[in-house]
């Protein structure tokens, strides 16, 4: 019951949104319904960073019935209500725009609305923010969102696992959101802290 209940991801416009396709191919390849919400800024970004243009993977994920899509002005949207049954949400990546707004509780898009119905409604929410160096507003709204009980997953690599390309740790990301859903139980092996490595026994 609880895998057909979607999952809300919200992109915002920070840099980074490789992390959010990832994210909803790989909820989708796992069964796992989606329902997306993208500010303007983010479409900006993605026009910049990805080969493929936003439209387009838009079309792909729209082929499964487990994806739907509502604009950033749609209040009227099913995810702008805490009746409404989800998993939580992830924003991938989170500007801190988005995460300054979030710690005053402010709604004024869907992307806003949603995670703020995700924090009444006590469900999951996971934050990944794309911003280096962090001052301290920056530093000080994160800690407002660990307070309401949102899960803080910056994109760092995973040095003790080598990983040579921005995609190692962008799969290493997108794993660590699965788990933290609960859709997986735990890391591929491949991508777990393994004692040999330091020599630990």
């Amino acid at each position: 019951m609880d895998n057909k209940k979607p999952v809300v991801v919200g992109i915002t416009g920070a840099s980074g949104v490789v992390l959010a396709k990832s994210t909803i191919d790989r909820f989708l390849e796992l069964d796992v319904p989606v329902i997306l919400t993208a500010s303007s800024a983010s479409r900006i970004v993605w026009e910049k960073e990805m080969e493929t243009s936003f439209g387009e993977e838009l079309e792909k994920w729209s082929s499964s019935q487990n994806f739907k899509f509502h604009q950033i002005g749609e209040l009227t949207a099913p995810i702008a209500s805490g009746t409404f049954p989800t998993r939580g949400m992830v924003i991938i990546p989170a500007s801190m725009s988005t995460v300054g707004a979030l710690a005053q509780g402010l709604s004024d898009n869907l992307l806003r609305r949603a995670a703020d119905v995700s924090f009444k409604e006590k469900r999951t929410v996971v934050v990944v923010p794309r911003e280096t160096p962090l001052h301290a507003v920056h530093l000080r709204n994160l800690s407002d969102l660990a307070f309401m009980g949102a899960t803080i997953l910056p994109p760092n690599p995973a040095f003790y696992l080598f990983q040579k390309s921005v995609n190692d740790v962008v799969d290493f990301i997108v794993e660590r959101v699965m788990v933290l859903f609960g859709v997986v139980s735990e890391l591929p092996e491949g991508m777990q802290y393994k004692k040999d490595l330091f020599g630990d026994k």
